[in-house]
């Protein structure tokens, strides 16, 4: 068998250094999302800052409340788990990270006080 032209030998060595670049954060630390112990435990903290704003939720009256004041009473409400949510979740302490968290959760309380006007 003949052996590689060193053009191909080089277009080997590429390609198995692409593959390994996919996998690189299965070989460094630091990615704390490839463990599923953290993400499990983000995803009950997730479902627990949910079952919170769920349980907390009420229907807007007509009278002296609109939906949105309702809900970020939800909202600051579940302060505590959105706040364990925001820890699990960002170890860098990004701010960018933590306010979108928040917003996502202003976003699910409006949900639940729609949800609990029907």
């Amino acid at each position: 068998m003949k052996s590689l032209k060193p053009s191909m030998r080089v277009v080997m060595a590429v390609f198995a250094l692409s593959l390994s670049a996919c996998s690189r954060d299965y070989i460094f630390e630091g990615n704390e999302y490839s463990n599923p112990m953290t993400v499990n435990r983000i995803k009950r903290l997730y479902e627990a800052r949910d079952a919170c704003l769920a349980k907390n939720a009420v229907p807007a009256d007509a009278t002296n409340s609109d939906v949105a004041s309702i809900a970020k009473a939800v909202s600051l409400s579940c302060a505590p788990e959105t706040d364990r949510l925001i820890i699990a979740s960002n170890p860098d302490r990004d701010p960018k990270v933590a306010m979108a968290i928040r917003n996502d959760t202003d976003q699910r309380a409006t949900l639940y006080v729609m949800r609990a006007q029907r």
